[in-house]
């Protein structure tokens, strides 16, 4: 006799509504997955042999009837029996706080034979993401999002939430009429674990996305449609993040296992992001999970991970812990006796929940990093930086269309160089979100936040005259900001979304005061079931921004204004067969009153500090998308920009330090059967414009190439472990990063390229989900 398994993937709905899914932190309504009601048991063909897996995708409405059942993946006969027998099923439909709501799942039925060895390598099975990834993956085509959890159900038994190796990870359940922020790109954890080169890390995959101009390959600093590196926001939970990444081609600063996905918003983002005039990558950490203890942790020949999160209190709180620590300076001190590099963070979250509208939870992350070297008996301090975060949250539901977030979180940035000089921020955050939908075509939200950062500077040069323009920069003093938001997201038609916002900031530094308002407006219209067209137009304003975020380093003073940036796009966005999605989009950005030291080091502008120099830039340019999700057998995606960004000063323009023209990233990630998993990644990037005697010339272009290979085994029935082997610029290519030019004795000259490298991260490790 033959016995099937059947996995209802868990609820990710981020009722992203225009002006709630911008408002993500302000905690929507409780969402409730669909559960089966009746027997889920599905008969194997008669006279059929053998293992089988036929994935289906199932329409729920709100009556928890299906009302369409599609197979995504399977043989036959065994995908005609999956697909008549879902027909017949009932659930308890999935819920937006108490109201229930249509909801597309994903299911998979798998048929087996009669008491399978789980150790059996050769079963069927589709276990390629770790329990975790599986639980909350999101779906992040256009048209909406899901995630997964986990329901499973055996023959004639009820469901449970315990995974077993014969999950799917594409899990998901969708709920209708949720979509992702008109703009954004998101990718999840499950996605980014197949994408070679980002070595697992969300954050890591962000210069694959269109918009993003890397500085040089690896270095984890980048251009978002024309705007520095200065200029762009981080975030994680709505908590500011002075850095993403490690030193030395390191990790992202957050353990992966705590991160559910990232949105890059290139420009026209939503009103609760503000006080950046250029992009914004916001990061969203995973639910707690109360079913049970799980966790994962991670061997590499850089640095050793492990996070574990477990329920207490009858699953009404849940505990988690994790943190990296790396031992790369054992690696370099082979090579290199006298250097010092290392790194380390950590995360902790605890939640509870007070009562059943009302829950707490408590968040401290942080994180280290320290180059230097021997020398003589000493060491000497070349870059030591350091941030801890500690944020208290009280979650609110007031009504089942309302829902409250008041949150608070203190701060320390502090980076450090030779002789215990250092730039310190003592930063304390209050903010507050509201979220209503009470009318089924119109949701509401509104927030406060203010931020009050104390600067202390023990600094000196060495140099009279130097010393006085780094005082000038960066003095000891006490800032602040206060702001408000409020976006409206109105859907007078089934095809047409408006979402407009209005942001204010009252900002003061150094004895100046400076105030902000900024309108954005975005409008979405569904052409067809299957092509949208997305248009986005916003204003923002920032302080003087540094060239690349240092934590704790802020130039200080607004008596010569914010930065301005005018952000418009449009486009269109297209579900294609096989599962693809295609997406082309035009963008325009004018910036105002910007400092960008980056963009306009090649003029020699001697009248005025390179940091505190202002400039108008303009960029604009083309975006295409062509992705297939990462997780399907066969995945991958072609991401590519065409772009100009240019910079004015006095009066005279030219190319930005930056400007690439042409950025390409291709990747792609296929399943080889029986627990393998293989792939590939391809950058392209054309030179940027360096002045040399012979005018204005342009750097070759650069390429490389990356590499993952996957093998996966089943750990007992909830887990799985992983031999990983991943590598970025496998191909070793050195990369031009600026041009020389000489005399000839016959009076010409000649070029001759710098190049840098290869700098290459090889990666060989284990690891394991539970």
């Amino acid at each position: 006799m033959a016995a099937s398994q059947l996995r209802l993937g868990a609820l990710l709905v981020l009722a992203l509504v225009g002006a709630s899914a911008s408002n993500a932190h302000a905690e929507p309504a409780q969402l409730t997955p669909p559960r089966p009601i009746s027997s889920t048991h599905v008969e194997p063909p008669s006279g059929a042999q053998g293992d089988a897996t036929v994935l289906l995708e199932l329409t729920i409405d709100a009556h928890g009837v299906v009302t369409a059942a599609r197979v995504i993946s399977g043989d036959e006969p065994y995908a005609s029996r999956a697909k008549e027998a879902a027909l017949t099923w009932r659930f308890r439909p999935a819920l937006r706080g108490q109201k229930p709501v249509a909801s597309r799942v994903r299911f998979q039925v798998q048929f087996t034979r009669e008491a399978p060895d789980p150790a059996d390598d050769g079963a069927a099975s589709d276990v390629d993401a770790p329990p975790d990834a599986r639980d909350k993956d999101t779906d992040e085509t256009p048209g909406g999002d899901g995630a997964g959890g986990d329901a499973s159900a055996g023959p004639g038994s009820q469901p449970t939430d315990e995974p077993t190796a014969k999950q799917v990870p594409e899990d998901e359940v969708l709920v209708l009429g949720a979509r992702t922020p008109t703009g954004a790109t998101r990718m999840s954890r499950a996605e980014v674990r197949q994408l070679p080169g980002a070595f697992g890390d969300p954050f890591r995959a962000i210069d694959a996305l269109p918009g993003v101009t890397p500085i040089f390959s690896g270095v984890p600093f980048f251009f978002v449609r024309g705007a520095p590196p200065g200029n762009v926001g981080y975030f994680l939970d709505g908590i500011r993040v002075p850095l993403l990444y490690h030193i030395g081609l390191g990790p992202s600063v957050v353990h992966p296992g705590i991160v559910k996905d990232v949105d890059l918003y290139p420009g026209g983002y939503p009103s609760r992001f503000g006080r950046f005039a250029g992009g914004v990558v916001s990061g969203e950490t995973a639910e707690p999970r109360t079913d049970a203890l799980h966790g994962e942790a991670n061997v590499r020949l850089v640095d050793a991970g492990a996070l574990v999160e477990a329920p207490f209190a009858n699953g009404r709180g849940t505990a988690l812990a994790g943190g990296r620590y790396s031992y790369t300076g054992l690696m370099i001190s082979a090579f290199a006796p006298e250097a010092i590099l290392r790194y380390w963070d950590y995360q902790a979250r605890a939640s509870y929940e007070l009562t059943s509208d009302d829950t707490l939870t408590l968040f401290s992350f942080g994180a280290y990093d320290y180059l230097g070297e021997r020398r003589d008996g000493e060491v000497e301090t070349f870059f030591n930086t350091e941030f801890h975060r500690i944020d208290l949250r009280w979650d609110r539901r007031v009504s089942a269309s309302m829902s409250t977030r008041t949150a608070l979180y203190v701060g320390l940035d502090k980076t450090e160089v030779e002789d215990g000089q250092f730039v310190r921020d003592r930063t304390i955050n209050l903010r507050h979100a509201l979220r209503d939908q009470t009318f089924d075509d119109l949701t509401m939200t509104a927030g406060f936040d203010a931020a009050l950062d104390y600067y202390d500077v023990q600094f000196e040069v060495g140099d009279d005259e130097d010393d006085d323009r780094l005082d000038e920069l960066v003095p000891g003093r006490t800032d602040w900001v206060i702001g408000s938001y409020g976006q409206l997201e109105w859907r007078p038609e089934p095809w047409f979304t408006l979402t407009p916002g209005l942001r204010f900031d009252l900002y003061y530094s150094n004895g100046d005061l400076a105030f902000a308002a900024e309108p954005r407006v975005s409008a979405r219209y569904e052409v067809t079931p299957s092509a949208r067209l997305l248009h986005a137009l916003g204003l923002a304003h920032q302080p003087p921004s540094f060239v690349v975020p240092v934590p704790g380093f802020q130039i200080a003073g607004l008596d010569r204004g914010l930065q301005r940036a005018l952000q418009h796009s449009a486009g269109v966005e297209v579900d294609l067969p096989g599962r693809f999605t295609g997406s082309l989009t035009a963008f325009h950005n004018t910036f105002f009153n910007m400092t960008d030291a980056l963009g306009t080091s090649q003029q020699d502008d001697s009248a005025n500090d390179d940091f505190l120099r202002r400039s108008l830039g303009h960029s604009y340019g083309l975006e295409v998308y062509l992705r297939r999700r990462l997780t399907e057998r066969v995945g991958g995606f072609i991401s590519y920009t065409l772009s100009r960004s240019e910079r004015s000063l006095r009066r005279v323009k030219f190319a930005s330090r930056f400007d690439r023209t042409h950025v390409l990233n291709a990747a792609l990630s296929f399943d080889l059967g029986r627990r393998w998993r293989a792939g590939g990644r391809f950058m392209f990037y054309s030179g940027f414009p360096v002045d040399t005697d012979q005018g204005l010339m342009r750097i070759p272009p650069f390429w490389r190439q990356d590499l993952r290979l996957e093998k996966r085994w089943r750990l007992g029935e909830r887990g799985s472990w992983a031999l990983v082997f991943e590598v970025a610029n496998a191909t070793l290519n050195k990369e031009p990063f600026d041009l020389e030019c000489y005399p000839t004795t016959s009076g010409g000259s000649i070029c001759r390229t710098e190049e840098m490298g290869p700098v290459t991260i090889p990666s060989i490790g284990l690891e394991a989900f539970f």
